[in-house]
């Protein structure tokens, strides 16, 4: 027999059988389409993360203290609880202005631009002329956060040192508080402090994450915050500026000894702050994200197994309805080859119209926002899901087809 007579046999049989031939194709779309979906969701949360740190500007490095000092939670901040680890504090010192000050100042660090005291307050309330909105992050700093942060003005000015009670606005502060309205110049009431709106900042864009909004912020002085929202306590963190892209590991590598110098650190051999820098932090995010990634795609191709297995359970029960037939074809001379390949190329059109279904709806699933994260489409992801998907029909088409080559002649003329 030809091939063609082979594939018009092949799509004969599965004709004859529409619902179980859909059926049995609808599982090999899920898995395929699972495959494609998740593994671009992993990949759309790694951009997003990506596109988060990067915000920060590619200079910049951040000084946290450590959760086995002092254990203070620097990145979350004092709005949420912070819970004390055990553990001796007595060699454990918070970060000071005066750490961001020696820093900024000292000629000890000559990579160093600038260093920015940052506290920081989480899900605050503010309130203008009835509106209340929720503020994600209210941040008090000094003026020289703004380029280290990678801050740009979208309207009116930044605060200067000498300003006590002015306030810079994120674009969805600005937003839900003042709607169409310039804030600029006028005031809005933020724990019993009157501040007054200098500037909005650019937005930067939602984080895809779902977890925050980067442009729900509020940036004020230092001092300011520290009395209305934070106390005056340690600082959350230092924003530390190089002098460029290039100088980053020589300010890391400065930064670290003056602080272990300051802190005391150079002689208990244990440092209670930590200093990362963006591209540190982003290889860190990246292996994690990747981790995550692949085990999306893993638990997706488990739906491609099981739909393989169901190749086989219908090509098995297909194999015991068509036992006559297949005695009567032997019978009149038809080769074994010929019975192995037809069934084997039932299997695989299975497997491959249910793959080819699945790359589309797959693809189509990209386009979508999924769980606050916009997915990213891995073009290698569709073509390994296709790739398996027909694999898995010569594979697990193979034993029913097998089965069915074996079968005596006289055998198969006599079942009923």
């Amino acid at each position: 027999m030809t091939p063609a007579e082979i594939l018009r046999f092949a799509l004969r049989g599965l004709a004859a059988n529409k619902l179980r031939s859909a059926l049995t194709t609808l599982g090999i779309l899920i898995g395929v389409a699972s495959v494609i979906v998740l593994v671009a969701v992993g990949n759309g949360s790694s951009e997003a993360v990506k596109k988060s740190i990067q915000r920060l500007g590619a200079d910049a490095l951040t000084v946290t203290p450590s959760t086995t000092g002092s254990g203070r939670g620097g990145l979350f901040g004092r709005g949420a609880a912070q819970q004390q680890p055990s553990g001796p504090r007595t060699q454990a010192h918070d970060l000071t202005v005066a750490d961001a000050a020696a820093l900024g100042s000292s000629g000890q660090a000559p990579s160093v631009r600038s260093a920015s005291p940052v506290v920081t307050s989480q899900s605050v309330t503010a309130s203008y002329a009835g509106t209340s909105a929720t503020i994600g992050q209210f941040v008090g700093t000094t003026p020289t956060y703004f380029p280290a942060a990678n801050k740009t003005l979208a309207s009116g000015s930044l605060f200067s040192a000498t300003d006590a009670k002015a306030v810079v606005l994120g674009s969805t502060t600005a937003s839900d508080l003042f709607g169409a309205v310039s804030p600029i110049g006028k005031k809005i009431d933020v724990g019993g402090i009157r501040f007054t709106v200098v500037g909005v900042l650019k937005a930067t864009g939602s984080s895809s994450s779902s977890f925050s909004d980067p442009d729900s912020i509020a940036v004020a002085p230092l001092a300011a915050v520290q009395q209305s929202l934070t106390g005056y306590g340690g600082l959350d963190q230092i924003i530390v500026q190089a002098t460029g892209s290039d100088a980053v590991d020589a300010a890391q590598a400065e930064i670290t000894a003056l602080l272990a110098q300051r802190h005391g650190a150079a002689t208990s051999g244990t440092a209670d702050f930590t200093v990362s820098s963006q591209a540190s932090v982003q290889s860190a995010v990246s292996d994690s994200t990747r981790t995550f990634t692949v085990l999306l795609g893993a638990v997706a191709a488990i739906s491609l197994l099981v739909g393989g297995i169901g190749i086989t359970n219908i090509m098995l029960v297909t194999v015991t309805e068509r036992t006559r037939e297949i005695g009567i074809r032997k019978a009149i001379g038809a080769p074994r080859g010929a019975i192995l390949a037809q069934f084997v190329v039932e299997a695989t059109v299975l497997s491959l119209i249910g793959g080819l279904l699945g790359v589309a709806v797959g693809v189509g699933g990209t386009l979508f926002r999924i769980a606050g994260v916009q997915p990213v489409l891995v073009p290698s992801s569709i073509a390994l899901a296709l790739a398996v998907s027909v694999a898995i029909g010569l594979f697990f088409g193979g034993f029913p087809a097998g089965r069915a080559a074996r079968l005596r002649p006289i055998e198969a003329l006599r079942h009923e």
